[in-house]
């Protein structure tokens, strides 16, 4: 994570100031050229997005993946989690393999992923976010090397508001990383989140997947954060029943998000005090000897 600023392989990507109607034609066929070596008919790996009204969004997303350094046979699925936008027309634009699910929820869309991928490993992204060109590399590597290593997960960065800095979000940053080491030893399931995860598609369809108790929905919808139970935090314990999970530290896996979910408490001050405070409240299970 930097204080000072954005990398510079995410600039590309910004198309800052654009709608996707605002696209010219060249731009257009560029990304429908870049984002068509991600189509593999028998892939090693399935990176697999849920989307709702992301139209403008996604495809700055798909323009991130589009541009991977991978050594693997990848595809990129969509799930249109039941969009009342033009998020379907990007995604058809583009050429983007997809498939509507209408049941609202963002577990029910990543089972449907689950359930359609067809590589070996399943990778999980957002479509708010912005990955780094080895992060598929990065991410896959650990399953690959032990076979005892059944999930990863990795670090994230936000991206500041238009015309604010990073320094807000650089220490909310900081203080959640220090809560990431701490809740590795007995909440580690609490360190993954579905914009940067990663495991073995058949271990993941094996031990339970995305199911949970209840529905959570989308990170634009505010207070969604924490209603109801966590999909991705299910499938990392679930993943724990086989195996071992990995965090992938090294920065050229670190994704790069949007803050909104954090701007939903009104300013990343309020969003850092609020998460702060959850927290401290649930030191005594994160140190606690007991699983």
């Amino acid at each position: 994570m930097s204080l000072f600023g954005l990398p510079k392989w995410i600039q590309p990507h910004l198309f800052k100031n654009k709608k996707f109607k605002d696209l010219t034609g060249s731009e257009i066929e560029n990304l429908r050229r870049t984002i068509s070596r991600f189509r593999a008919e028998k892939p090693d790996v399935s990176v697999v997005i849920p989307a709702w009204n992301e139209e403008n969004n996604i495809y700055r997303t798909l323009s991130s993946l589009s541009n991977s350094r991978t050594k693997y046979m990848v595809e990129i699925v969509v799930i249109n989690n039941n969009s009342t936008d033009g998020t379907q027309n990007v995604l058809d634009t583009l050429g983007v393999r997809n498939y509507m699910q209408p049941v609202q929820g963002t577990p029910f869309a990543r089972q449907m992923g689950l359930e359609l991928a067809r590589g070996k490993y399943h990778l999980c992204a957002d479509s708010d976010t912005f990955y780094p060109p080895d992060w598929i590399d990065q991410m896959v590597a650990p399953m690959v090397k032990d076979s005892n290593i059944t999930g990863v997960y990795g670090n994230y960065s936000f991206i500041p508001p238009e015309n604010q800095g990073r320094f807000g979000l650089w220490l909310y940053e900081l203080f959640a990383g220090m809560m990431i080491r701490i809740r590795k030893r007995n909440r580690e399931y609490l360190n993954v989140y579905g914009f940067n995860m990663g495991f073995v598609t058949q271990i993941g369809r094996d031990t339970g997947g995305f199911k949970v108790s209840g529905s959570r929905i989308y990170a634009n919808i505010v207070g969604s954060d924490y209603e109801n139970e966590a999909e991705d935090g299910r499938m990392a314990l679930n993943l724990k029943k086989a195996g071992k999970l990995k965090m992938v530290t090294s920065s050229s896996a670190t994704v790069y998000t949007s803050p909104r979910r954090l701007l939903d408490d009104g300013s990343i001050a309020h969003a850092f005090f609020n998460r702060a405070g959850r927290q401290l409240k649930g030191m005594r299970d994160y140190l606690s000897l007991s699983n």
